[in-house]
C-alpha cells in the first residue's frame, strides 16, 4: 500500500472529525474538503483546500453539483500500477486522492422527523457521498475509504505505526463497511418512495422492506443438530439482553428469550412480583405476589411442577438470593431479569452451563415489524401492543363480575395473550391455575388446561378462564364451568355469541367481551 498523501474529507456527522483532521494533518496528509466540512475545520484551525479549488469549477445548484468532477473521481477510481491510468491522469491533470472521509446526508433521520415532507426528503438524498464512497471502495486497494467515526482512532493508530501506510487488509473491511453503508443508504430512499400513496400519504406497507441485518454470533446448530443457524441484529438498535453467564445462546435459547421477554413486557408496570416460566416457547408457570419474587414463583410451581424442568424462567424485578437458592433446586437452560445482584450472579454461576440473561425491556422497540419467513417469502405485522383491560370492557351476561374475577381477568388475559393459539388460562387474581395452549380446537384447550389440573391437584373452583379469541360454541363455556370456573372473559365477535352468552346465563357466571383478539401462531 502506497502512504496517504491527499484525503478528502466530506461529512454529515461531524462527531470527532477536527481531531481527526488534525491527526491527518500531523502525518503529513494534504486535506481537501467541501462546504460545511471546510468551514468547521478552517474554524478550528486545520488549513484545507476547498473543493471549488481544486477542480477548477465552483459548487453550484445549492450544493447539489460540487465533488461531481473528474479530478475527483480520477483521483479516487485511478489504478495506480496500470501505466494507461497513470499516463491520462497526467494529460488531465489528475493527482491521486488516497482517503475520502464520508457519510452521507441523514436521509432516514429526516423522513422519521413528524411532518416531514416529500420535498424535504428528496433534499435529503445525497448523490455526490454515495459516488464517492463507491468510487474509492471499488479501489480499495489504493484508497482508504472512512465512512464511520468509530474507525477514525484505529485508522490514526495504524498510520502511525507504519509511516503513515494502511494496510490493504483494513481497506478492504472498510471498504465492506462502505459498500453496506451505500446499499442501505439506496434501500432506505427505494422503501420510502415504495411507501407514498397517490395522495403524497405515507403508506404502512411500501412495494419493497429492505431489512440489511449485521451478523451477530454463530449459533452451534439451529432447532436441531443437522441444521445450521444463525443470529443476525438490526443495525443501530440496543441490545435488548446481555448474557451474564454460561455457554453460548442456541437458536432454540434465542427463541424462548423472545418469547419470555414479550410475555413479561405485560407485567413491567404491575406493583407486585411477578414470575413466569416458559418451555419451548409456550406458557408453563405465572406467580405473582406482593411480597415478593419467591413466593409468586413458589405460588406458580403449585399448578405445574413438571413443565419448568429444562425450561425459562423471568421476573419483572431484579432477581433476590432467596429466588436464586429455590430456582437453584431444578435444572433450567436460561434465568431472565432486569437486573441481578452480585452476590446473585456468583451463586447462580455455580452451574457453569446455565444461561443468566440480563433483560433491558427499554430496548425493545414495540413499533418494528416482526414477521418470519414462508413459501419462499416473508409475512410482516405490525407487533401486537394492544392489552385491553376487562374492567373496561363489555360485560354480556346478567351477572357482573365480582372484584376478585375482575382482578383475575386481568391477571390471565395478560397471560393468555402470550400464549399459542388456541389457548385458554384458568387463571386466580395472582396466579395461572392452568393453561391449555396449541390445541386445534378452543375446546380442547379448555380440555387439555382442566386436565391438566386433574393430574396435579389444582382446584379450579372460583377461577376466572381467558381465551385469547371467542369460543365458537358453548361446548367450551358448558366445560370450564364444570372445572370450576366462575367467570369468563374472552374477545367475542362468533356467529354464535348468543348461544355461548345463553350457556354463561344458564350456569349464572359472569362475562366479558373485550372486542379484541390476541391470535398468536
Amino acid at each position: 500500500m502506497a502512504k496517504i498523501t491527499r484525503a478528502i474529507l466530506s461529512v454529515t456527522d461531524k462527531n470527532g472529525l477536527v481531531p481527526f483532521a488534525w491527526g491527518l494533518k500531523a502525518c503529513g496528509v494534504e486535506l481537501l474538503s467541501t462546504g460545511g466540512t471546510a468551514k468547521l475545520l478552517k474554524e478550528s484551525g486545520v488549513l484545507v483546500t476547498e473543493m471549488s479549488d481544486f477542480t477548477g469549477f465552483p459548487e453550484i445548484m445549492d450544493g447539489r453539483v460540487k465533488t461531481l468532477h473528474p479530478k475527483v473521481h480520477g483521483g479516487l477510481l485511478g489504478v495506480r500500477d496500470n501505466a494507461k491510468h497513470k499516463r491520462e491522469a497526467q494529460d488531465n491533470a489528475i493527482v491521486p486522492i488516497d482517503m475520502l472521509v464520508c457519510n452521507l446526508y441523514a436521509f432516514e433521520q429526516t423522513i422519521a422527523k413528524p411532518g416531514c415532507t416529500l420535498e424535504d426528503a428528496i433534499e435529503n438524498i445525497d448523490i455526490g457521498g454515495p459516488a464517492m464512497i463507491r468510487s474509492s471502495a471499488k479501489n480499495h486497494r489504493f484508497v482508504t475509504v472512512v465512512t464511520d467515526p468509530e474507525d477514525y482512532k484505529a485508522i490514526l493508530e495504524e498510520m502511525v505505526a507504519n509511516d503513515g501506510v494502511v494496510s490493504f487488509r483494513t481497506n478492504a473491511e472498510l471498504a465492506r463497511k462502505a459498500f453496506v453503508k451505500t446499499g442501505r443508504y439506496d434501500n432506505a430512499i427505494a422503501d420510502y418512495l415504495g411507501r407514498l400513496g397517490q395522495g403524497g400519504e405515507l403508506l404502512r406497507f411500501g412495494r419493497t422492506l429492505h431489512l440489511g441485518y449485521d451478523f451477530g454470533a454463530p449459533l452451534r446448530y439451529a432447532e436441531n443438530p443437522h441444521q445450521a443457524g444463525a443470529f443476525y441484529t438490526i443495525p443501530g438498535s440496543s441490545a435488548v439482553i446481555e448474557q451474564l453467564h454460561g455457554k453460548e445462546l442456541s437458536y432454540n435459547n434465542l427463541l424462548d428469550i423472545g418469547a419470555a421477554t414479550d410475555s413479561m413486557y405485560e407485567f413491567l408496570d404491575d406493583s407486585s412480583a411477578v414470575v413466569a416460566i416458559l418451555k419451548h416457547t409456550s406458557s408453563c408457570c405465572y406467580g405473582r405476589s406482593g411480597e415478593s419474587l419467591l413466593s409468586a414463583y413458589l405460588c406458580s410451581l403449585d399448578y405445574d411442577p413438571d413443565s419448568p424442568f429444562g425450561g425459562i424462567v423471568i421476573t419483572n424485578r431484579p432477581w433476590t438470593l432467596e429466588l436464586a437458592r429455590a430456582v437453584d433446586e431444578i435444572f433450567t437452560e436460561v434465568l431472565i431479569g432486569p437486573e441481578f445482584a452480585p452476590e446473585v450472579i456468583e451463586y447462580l454461576k455455580r452451574k457453569k452451563n446455565r444461561r443468566l440473561i440480563r433483560w433491558y425491556p427499554e430496548a425493545m422497540d414495540r413499533t418494528r415489524l416482526s414477521g418470519r419467513t414462508v413459501l419462499n417469502g416473508a409475512l410482516f405485522q405490525e407487533q401486537d401492543n394492544a392489552m385491553e383491560n376487562p374492567r373496561a370492557c363489555k360485560v354480556v351476561t346478567k351477572r357482573q363480575p365480582t372484584e376478585g374475577e375482575y382482578q383475575a381477568m386481568e391477571f390471565g388475559w395478560k397471560i393468555v395473550k402470550a400464549a399459542r393459539s388456541n389457548a385458554v388460562v384458568f387463571a386466580a387474581p395472582n396466579v395461572a391455575l392452568a393453561i391449555g395452549s396449541g390445541a386445534t380446537a378452543r375446546v380442547d384447550a379448555v380440555h387439555v388446561a382442566r386436565d391438566k389440573a386433574k393430574r396435579v391437584g389444582a382446584n379450579l373452583g372460583g377461577s376466572v378462564l381467558a381465551s385469547e379469541a371467542f369460543f365458537p360454541f358453548r361446548d367450551g363455556v358448558d366445560i370450564a364451568v364444570k372445572a370450576g370456573a366462575t367467570a369468563i372473559v374472552q374477545p367475542g365477535g362468533s356467529v354464535r355469541d348468543d348461544e355461548v352468552i345463553a350457556a354463561a346465563d344458564e350456569h349464572g357466571i359472569a362475562m366479558v367481551f373485550t372486542g379484541v383478539r390476541h391470535f398468536r401462531h
